[in-house]
């Protein structure tokens, strides 16, 4: 498969109005190739009039300038909660009543539901362009062992279902008031199983630091790596992520921690927060930040000013942390709204952190693709020679008017195959509104803005 006028603007020196002629081969891409310009190749089909059949080999397709990145990589998902709404409220909108309800509603919920509703949330996401995700679980053994390993079965049984068309990591959430020899045999059963690491949410225990190194210590017997809810919380003195930091160092598990959320640091002053992300930098973490529900569940308790609980994402990325911003809950008592649209995630974290100049837009994109990517530790990935051909194809031709539009209309593919192809462009009723809209289209939007000050 060969496609024809793309624009990749994930590329090195490139700022997303360079086009690129890619080539495809078994699942992988074999060549990407500058164009200096459009080219109109024979035969090639445009994207904009493909019916879904496929052409007759060689197969061509003439991307007109659309924008191809990589699949979409969500780092921190909670499928098994997903569209649970309907079924565990949240009258106050907090953090704690959800964690409540959530946990007493849990054992009423079969593992064929919890199935369906990852299935549902998981599909949803891919139909958005994702092609990998990291989902957290609950894994309630206060509640009972087949309540802790009913999620996880489902969790397993989906991760399979699905291995053709998203690649989804495990990660169960040990619950941090609970860690008995117990609970610890049961996760590394767990681990046994096929999930794919261990989570868990210290600034929620008691005692968090003992919770925090008995994760570590078992991380250390199986050789996974951890993934953390971190200081999601508005009160500036908790700082779990102090000790995460400090027992990734001791232990040599740089590049294996994530930490995600970071609440908390929103809350602190400049001279209380820039010393912790420098340790964050150093231990060699890696960072996730929540836009969407973080906004919605934070600052419930405070008058004006209210602190929305986004962290500091410009200023972790500027200390070379990883940082990845990802869809968290959907359709839950946690967060009644989301899609598992990577694009209007990195639209959210524009508005809270105001990221909003041209540098910023492909930072946001490199924060739904390659970051994440490397925070899940995927090989092969990336619009290079020899990497998978897992992408998605935007109708939009610049980073600047693919924030704007969020454009419904994309074209997934995964490895070797099309999974959605965009309908036909939606037209007027009314002739006249076609034909203006026609016109104003035609302009150019994608501006060389060197060329132009040159």
């Amino acid at each position: 498969m060969v496609l024809y006028n793309v624009r990749v603007p994930l590329l090195d020196g490139d700022g997303g109005g360079g086009l690129y002629t890619l080539e495809a081969e078994n699942g992988k891409w074999s060549a990407v190739i500058p164009q200096s310009g459009f080219v109109h190749p024979p035969g090639a089909v445009p994207l904009d009039a493909w019916d879904g059949r496929m052409p007759e080999p060689p197969v061509r397709f003439d991307a007109g300038g659309k924008i191809l990145l990589p699949g979409l990589v969500d780092a921190h998902m909670h499928l098994d909660k997903s569209f649970s709404l309907p079924y565990v409220g949240n009258a106050s909108g907090t953090l704690e009543e959800a964690v409540h309800n959530y946990a007493e509603a849990c054992p009423s919920f079969s593992k064929d539901t919890i199935r369906q509703r990852m299935l549902r949330a998981a599909l949803l996401a891919v139909s958005y362009g994702t092609s990998a995700i990291r989902t957290h679980l609950d894994f309630h053994v206060e509640k009972g062992r087949d309540v802790a390993m009913r999620t996880v079965e489902a969790a397993l049984e989906v991760k399979e279902a699905l291995k053709p068309y998203v690649t989804i990591q495990l990660f169960p959430l040990i619950p941090q008031n609970h860690i008995t020899p117990g609970t610890m045999e049961l996760a590394e059963e767990t681990i046994r199983m096929g999930v794919d690491g261990i989570g868990a949410a210290p600034h929620l225990s008691d005692d968090p630091n003992t919770g925090i190194d008995r994760i570590f210590r078992l991380a250390e017997r199986t050789g996974c790596p951890v993934d953390f809810h971190t200081d999601e919380s508005d009160d500036p003195a908790v700082r779990t992520v102090v000790h995460i930091a400090r027992r990734t160092m001791e232990l040599g598990f740089s590049g294996r921690v994530t930490v995600g959320h970071l609440c908390s640091l929103a809350a602190m002053s400049d001279e209380e927060a820039e010393p912790i992300i420098r340790l964050m930098a150093e231990a060699g973490l890696k960072a996730v930040s929540l836009p969407g529900a973080n906004l919605y569940l934070q600052g419930r308790h405070d008058r004006y000013p209210v602190r929305r609980g986004v962290t500091r994402i410009r200023d972790i990325a500027a200390a070379s942390v990883p940082i990845a911003v990802a869809s968290d809950n959907i359709h839950d008592p946690f967060h009644p709204f989301g899609r598992g649209d990577l694009l209007l995630i990195a639209l959210i974290a524009a508005y809270a952190a105001h990221l909003g100049s041209p540098s910023d837009m492909r930072k946001l994109l490199r924060m739904i693709t390659v970051v994440p990517a490397g925070i899940l530790g995927l090989a092969d990935y990336g619009v290079r020679a020899g990497c998978r051909a897992d992408f998605v194809i935007f109708d939009a031709d610049s980073p600047e008017m693919l924030l704007t539009l969020l454009p419904e209309r994309r074209w997934v593919y995964r490895g070797d195959r099309w999974l959605r192809i965009a309908a036909p462009p939606a037209g007027w009723s009314e002739a006249a509104l076609q034909r203006y809209w026609d016109e104003a289209a035609s302009l150019p939007v994608w501006i060389n803005r060197e060329e132009k000050a040159g």
